[in-house]
């Protein structure tokens, strides 16, 4: 029932931390995401008991906080994705009282919001994961009314979606983790809510584009 809008920096040749500044920070919220950009963190969405649709971008050379535009942002969510491309930020899917199969992509450079299409989008769901490949972002997974085990992949130049291949995937799941290699997303763990409690894997799978 407490959200916190704090933080800290770990430095590890250090092996210190120093606190973030509360000042100019986003408020109090949990399940949101966050990117880094190369100089900054950008933090967005989450909820504080109702779904956000704003946030900050941290830059630590500054120790400083500036808000995130609201005006053209997309819909309050939480439990959702988000990557970094190398110039945008890319928010897809989440929760806001229901499953979403939308999003967004905001330029710290012209600190600005556009969407996304949705012609071919995977189906609204949250707690999915999503990495970035250096051209695409790589969608699995999540929840909708059912755990899922499918996905899609959006590129950002066409703003255009591809699905991802069901079969021999994984079973379908939520709240996994995945990574990009460098050459294939690979997921692992998760589970899914069974008849009278939560089912958990040890296993996963590895994704070719």
């Amino acid at each position: 029932t407490t959200y916190y809008a704090d933080g800290g920096r770990f430095n590890p040749l250090g092996n210190t931390w120093t606190p973030l500044p509360t000042t100019g920070a986003p408020v109090g919220r949990y399940s949101h995401t966050a990117v880094w950009t190369g100089s900054e963190m950008i933090v967005w969405g989450g909820s504080n008991g109702s779904a956000l649709n704003d946030g900050g971008r941290f830059d630590p050379a500054a120790n400083s906080w500036t808000a995130l535009p609201t005006t053209g942002a997309t819909t309050a969510r939480y439990n959702h994705a988000a990557v970094w491309t190398g110039s945008d930020m890319i928010v897809w899917g989440g929760y806001n009282g229901s499953s979403l199969n939308n999003g967004g992509r905001f330029n710290p450079t012209a600190n600005s919001w556009m969407g996304l299409s949705t012609t071919g989008a995977p189906t609204a769901r949250s707690t999915h994961t999503a990495v970035w490949t250096g051209g695409e972002m790589v969608v699995w997974g999540g929840y909708g009314t059912s755990n899922l085990n499918d996905g899609g992949r959006y590129n950002p130049i066409a703003d255009s979606w591809t699905a991802v291949p069901v079969v021999p995937g994984p079973t379908a799941r939520s709240e996994h983790t995945a990574v990009w290699t460098g050459s294939e997303m690979i997921i692992w763990g998760g589970g899914y809510i069974g008849s009278s409690s939560w089912v958990y894997f040890n296993d996963g799978g590895r994704y070719n584009p």
